[in-house]
């Protein structure tokens, strides 16, 4: 009963509270996007604060734009420049989601905020509730809702990026495993595969949560639902190879683009400790080498710790988004990526009970980090 609860569409009193929390920050992050508007002008002399649309449309927003707008292989050259351009990186899961529902605001814009508003929703809902299954109270989830959306990367789920997308499939899908739905599992997996890479990972440790919990009789009947999941990246290949004859178009796209070569694990370090305090890059770009250095070393504490309790699947999960992330030439947003590593800020929720201190202390920690991160993309005076 209870684990059909934490999967029903009716809400609770801790899901409204949730859901209260989680529109509180993001009227909180409005107000920080309006506020840099006015303070962080590019013109020093303006009069007028910049664009809504430009101020809250930066960096990687632009690729799955002209993704929405024109498609990966547009007829008209001048909707695809050369130069920079490597838009097959990008899964079709969001600019489909984007393009749709620009059909019912009418605006790019206000689209990406509207798909990531609502999925951001869906995502910290399932996250309350799967943190139910590991924290004593159900005030005690909501720390971990809490945490996740002051992290210091959090204003990549208000904007238009995949993160609260691929949350809202894959928290759910881990939901519905746990309850041994497999098939929904399934088909939402699918959801986040078409949405990020990261999906694939999310179907590993899906695997190895059934090898662990389908002892019933029968249950070896719905393995197979778990090959769902994987037909969105084949056919994403298969696309991709019809217009290039490339099937690794996305990977290759990703080395041109962002240094993803493989690199052993130790030379990526090596790497990206030199950026972070070699002194051959101005400082914002070795602050930002430093923050990746901290992510990864928070990513492999937590995956200790998972193994150390026994939650393999969940450590498989991180396990592999560090594996995929700290084997390129160098680390490439692995802040970003914790995220999605959903096991970390219900482990930090645990830490933090504890003692009587740690949540006001980890707040203080990290909510400057989210504020300092937040003026900086809606100014767009940092590295992209």
């Amino acid at each position: 009963m209870i684990s059909l609860r934490l999967i029903s569409l009716r809400l609770d009193a801790a899901d409204r509270d949730v859901l209260a929390l989680y529109l509180l920050t993001r009227v909180a992050l409005l107000l920080t996007a309006y506020c840099t508007a006015w303070l962080f002008p590019r013109d020093p002399e303006a009069r007028l604060p910049g664009s809504f649309a430009v101020v809250v449309g930066r960096w990687d927003w632009n690729h799955y734009l002209h993704i929405a707008r024109d498609g990966y292989f547009p007829d008209d050259p001048a909707a695809r420049p050369e130069q920079g351009d490597n838009r097959e990186a990008f899964f079709p899961g969001f600019p489909l989601a984007l393009r749709a529902a620009r059909l019912l605001v009418g605006d790019w814009t206000a689209a990406g905020l509207a798909v990531s508003l609502l999925a951001g929703a869906v995502a910290v809902l399932a996250l309350g509730r799967v943190a139910r299954h590991h924290l004593p109270e159900t005030a005690d989830s909501r720390r971990a809702v809490l945490l996740l959306l002051v992290s210091p990367c959090a204003v990549f789920l208000a904007v238009g990026y995949t993160e609260s997308l691929f949350l809202a499939f894959a928290l759910p899908a881990w939901l519905a495993a746990r309850r041994d739905a497999w098939r929904l599992a399934s088909l939402l997996a699918a959801g986040a595969t078409t949405v990020r890479v990261t999906g694939l990972f999310l179907v590993a440790a899906l695997v190895v949560h059934f090898a662990r919990t389908a002892r019933r009789r029968g249950a070896a009947r719905t393995f197979p639902w778990l090959a769902v999941p994987v037909l969105p990246p084949l056919l994403y290949a298969w696309y991709l190879h019809g217009h290039t004859g490339d099937w690794m178009a996305w990977k290759h796209a990703q080395e041109r683009g962002w240094y993803r070569q493989f690199h052993a694990p130790w030379e990526s370090w090596s790497t990206t400790w030199d950026a972070a305090f070699g002194h051959g890059y101005t400082t914002p770009y070795a602050l930002l080498w430093q923050a990746e250095l901290v992510a990864m070393l928070v990513g492999i504490v937590a995956v200790v710790l998972l193994a150390r309790a026994r939650r393999w699947p969940e450590a498989v999960y991180i396990e592999l988004s560090l594996w995929a992330l700290g084997t390129s030439y160098w680390y490439m947003s692995v802040p970003r990526a914790t995220l999605l590593w959903w096991p970390l800020w219900i482990g930090i929720a645990s830490w933090t009970l504890r003692a009587p201190g740690r949540t006001a202390a980890w707040l203080c920690l990290s909510a400057p980090l989210s504020v300092t991160l937040a003026v900086t993309y809606f100014s767009g005076r940092w590295a992209g």
